[in-house]
């Protein structure tokens, strides 16, 4: 506005930026401006302007040309604090700026199944079973109890161990009470057939140990390798084969007690048919199938996140596979020794 307004601001009169010339505006005296006059005649002020210089000094509050108002940046540096970077070199890229993340957590293991789980569980069965089986043992040697006596107790624990896992077979959660007590009517009937079968064939029952252990960790070996895993058909003729034998041991002991000996599993004397031969080989094989798909089992439920109880089912298997392995092997070494 240069032809009736007269910019009446100090600090816009004094910047280069809004001189008319481009150059810094010269330290002049210039009218004040006042209000319109509706009379149609401009009137100005006769006194000194205000903020006008005075002897070549610049007037309160304004600064010099070419030094910074207060807050104002001076030239070709930047406003508020600010930094320019400085261009790339030329080749050369500089890495994008990357906001610091905290490292991401593991994923708990809390409420899973997890394999020191599934070991510490079978340990407290495993174990629970041998302990009731070793004082079976001894109750039986120091009281001197009768070995008919003794068969039937470990025969009713074994039908109650039957019976324990058709009932916890069928149920969907397996606790530890119901591990506990598993491994206890186990033990009994570990330990009364393990009694019978020393008094016939002294150290048949360190020999059985030994032979578990061997043929369990052999297949433990044989799993780790990767090389043996049973497919899903497999693993349906192993269950049926399992409850087929089950079934003809049943039949099998109703027939004995009834006084009809079809000589399919012999006691610990006697003569031994080649039907005994058969199943006890039978029964060997298909426990350690059972036992390989117990290791696969837990594999399988590590890897899915199984809920932490399917640790008490995995403990529960590893023990009725454990056992009936040992009772296999116990007979097959009678009938060896026999």
């Amino acid at each position: 506005m240069t032809s009736k307004w007269t910019l009446s601001s100090p600090v816009l009169s004094k910047s280069q930026a809004f001189s008319a010339s481009g150059q810094p505006a010269q330290q002049q005296s210039s009218p004040q401006y006042v209000p319109w006059d509706p009379s149609g005649q401009q009137q100005y002020a006769q006194q000194q302007p205000y903020a006008q210089p005075t002897n070549g000094q610049p007037p309160y509050g304004q600064p010099i040309y070419g030094q910074p108002t207060y807050g104002q940046p001076m030239y070709g540096q930047p406003p508020n604090g600010q930094q320019y970077a400085p261009p790339p070199q030329a080749g050369f890229q500089q890495p994008p700026t990357q906001s610091w993340q905290a490292p991401a957590q593991p994923p708990t293991s809390r409420g899973v199944m997890t394999l020191d789980d599934v070991l510490t569980k079978t340990l407290i069965t495993l174990g629970s079973t041998i302990v009731v089986a070793v004082l079976t043992g001894w109750l039986t040697w120091t009281m001197n109890l009768p070995m008919g006596g003794v068969f039937t107790v470990g025969t009713l624990c074994m039908l109650a161990t039957v019976i324990f896992a058709l009932v916890a077979g069928a149920r969907r959660k397996i606790g530890p009470v119901t591990a506990i007590i598993f491994a206890v009517l186990e033990g009994v009937f570990l330990g009364a057939y393990s009694v019978i079968f020393e008094a016939s064939y002294p150290g048949i029952v360190v020999q059985t140990v030994m032979a578990t252990m061997v043929a369990a960790a052999l297949t433990l070996i044989a799993f780790r390798s990767g090389k043996f895993r049973l497919s899903t058909k497999v693993r349906k003729v192993v269950m049926i084969a399992i409850m087929a034998y089950a079934v003809t041991a049943l039949l099998n002991l109703f027939l004995a007690l009834l006084g009809v000996n079809l000589g399919l599993f012999p006691g610990p004397s006697g003569s031994v048919s080649i039907w005994a031969w058969l199943l006890v080989a039978v029964g060997a094989v298909l426990a350690v199938l059972s036992l390989l798909d117990d290791f696969q089992y837990i594999e399988q439920g590590i890897a899915n996140r199984a809920p932490a109880s399917e640790s008490w089912r995995a403990a529960y298997g590893l023990t009725v596979t454990l056992v009936w392995l040992y009772i296999n092997l116990l007979r097959l070494i009678s009938y060896i020794r026999r």
